[in-house]
């Protein structure tokens, strides 16, 4: 296993949900964190938690991934301790809405897919040549079950967590003959703040989307991103796919009750 303790992680999306269940799992192994979200009040709470529980060391920003020239300035003017990222969450996500294509809202297919594929792409496209020059680096892309199924409704939001996996394969492809190495997690039905950012805080509409199961929690998904980083330095987990038992596919759900 490889210590993770004193490597630097950037997780896009820290101030909520899967990402700041990593923050902590992190946290948890001695890490340094550079954390990043469009709500910076949560992330300085969250800063000030980890350092108290850890004493976690962590330099936190505002960012919104969808604007190349914030992402590119702002990750381009870290101070210079926190230049030099070992591991990459690209975990930023989110979907709105769900209904029929032919019924779409065009505000929303634009926030999905300037978040959920352009981001990643910004973002990476800032952090990975640091992996390429100093021969070391991580990068974990936080997917979906949706990357590998459609479900109805789903059709653009499923679309962009198809491109996460596509840009995974074409990563790990054009970063083969480096040490830099690309996961990806795909979780099913995770409770946390997505149904409620999905349905515009419809929070009565959310709780329909986990009742009757044990959905995954953050935590759960944390753990798994934790372990595909602290592999031998010889493996690769190129894709970790993690589900609910009383789940086994995006529409295929066991509800008690």
């Amino acid at each position: 296993m490889i210590s993770l303790k004193n490597k630097l992680v950037f997780v896009t999306g820290a101030s909520a949900g899967i990402g700041k269940a990593c923050a902590e799992a992190f946290a948890a192994e001695g890490s340094r964190l550079l954390l990043c979200a469009r709500r910076s009040d949560r992330l300085k709470r969250l800063a000030q938690n980890l350092q108290k529980k850890y004493g976690t060391e962590s330099h936190v920003f505002e960012l919104d991934v969808q604007k190349y020239e914030e992402v590119s300035g702002k990750i381009g003017a870290l101070p210079a301790k926190w230049k030099k990222i070992d591991i990459l969450v690209n975990n930023a996500g989110l979907s709105r809405n769900l209904v029929k294509l032919h019924e779409g809202v065009i505000r929303d297919w634009e926030e999905m897919i300037d978040t959920n594929v352009k981001g990643l792409l910004y973002v990476s496209r800032e952090v990975i040549p640091g992996m390429v020059k100093r021969k070391s680096g991580h990068v974990i892309n936080i997917g979906s079950i949706a990357g590998h199924e459609v479900y109805p409704g789903g059709n653009v939001y499923c679309a962009t967590k198809h491109a996460v996996d596509a840009l995974t394969k074409g990563m790990q492809l054009d970063l083969l003959g480096s040490p830099v190495r690309v996961s990806s997690v795909d979780p099913g039905l995770v409770e946390t703040e997505f149904s409620v950012v999905r349905f515009r805080g419809d929070k009565e509409r959310a709780k329909t989307v986990y009742k009757g199961l044990k959905a995954l929690t953050g935590t759960d998904v944390a753990e798994a991103v934790v372990w595909c980083a602290n592999r031998p330095a010889h493996v690769n987990i190129h894709q970790l796919r993690i589900m609910p038992t009383d789940q086994a596919a995006s529409t295929a759900v066991h509800r008690k009750g």
